[in-house]
């Protein structure tokens, strides 16, 4: 096990430094501690990942699954997914233990399997949070989880300023998910903010 962690963190290391390279946005160590613990105590054998990039937040959830689970993850950008591939190949997971899949969301999730998820990673576009949302819940088996990363926008949702498109998006995600009668959520003070919610048993 410590042989595995120890290349996992190299792993995690290598793909920061190829998104500082592309500009693409990495999850905080906590943020992947959380995602970690999450995908740990759901069991998770199949998790949806909107948003790839270079694979951090990717190696954090496989890390937390079930060694057969299968991570399926989606983005636009199929160099930064070429990166990703390679992290988790150095961090020692299968080749068979990622789905990865280039592509809009908006396009790639209605082609999943309804209630086939024990867990979705939302880390796309804020334009489309409140969509990531409607496609989780039917992605979701009951008692599976969904999670939003930097629903804080660095300190933006909260400021009574006026705020670009994103943030007020922002604010009727979190306004939705608090008010959903299907969901159980909670905010993790991790990161710039991870929305936490459970998709209720009916």
């Amino acid at each position: 096990m410590e042989h595995a962690d120890s290349a996992a963190n190299v792993a995690l290391a290598w793909a920061r430094e190829r998104a500082l390279e592309v500009g693409a946005r990495s999850v905080s160590d906590g943020t992947g501690a959380a995602l970690r613990l999450l995908a740990a105590a759901t069991d998770a054998k199949a998790v949806a990942e909107i948003g790839t990039g270079t694979g951090v937040s990717g190696i954090h959830l496989l890390l937390g699954m079930r060694p057969d689970g299968v991570l399926t993850t989606v983005d636009i950008e199929p160099e930064r997914q070429q990166f990703a591939r390679q992290a988790f190949r150095a961090a020692g997971f299968a080749g068979n233990r990622a789905r990865i899949i280039a592509g809009r969301a908006l396009d790639v999730l209605p082609r999943l399997a309804d209630g086939g998820y024990d867990l979705v990673f939302c880390d796309g576009d804020h334009l489309e949070c409140l969509d990531y949302l409607g496609e989780s819940l039917r992605l979701l088996r009951p008692g599976g989880l969904v999670c939003f990363e930097g629903v804080f926008a660095e300190g933006r949702t909260v400021d009574s300023a006026a705020q670009p498109a994103e943030v007020l998006r922002l604010r009727d995600l979190l306004r939705t998910v608090r008010d959903s009668a299907e969901l159980l959520p909670s905010l993790l003070p991790v990161g710039d903010g991870l929305l936490c919610a459970v998709k209720r048993a009916r």
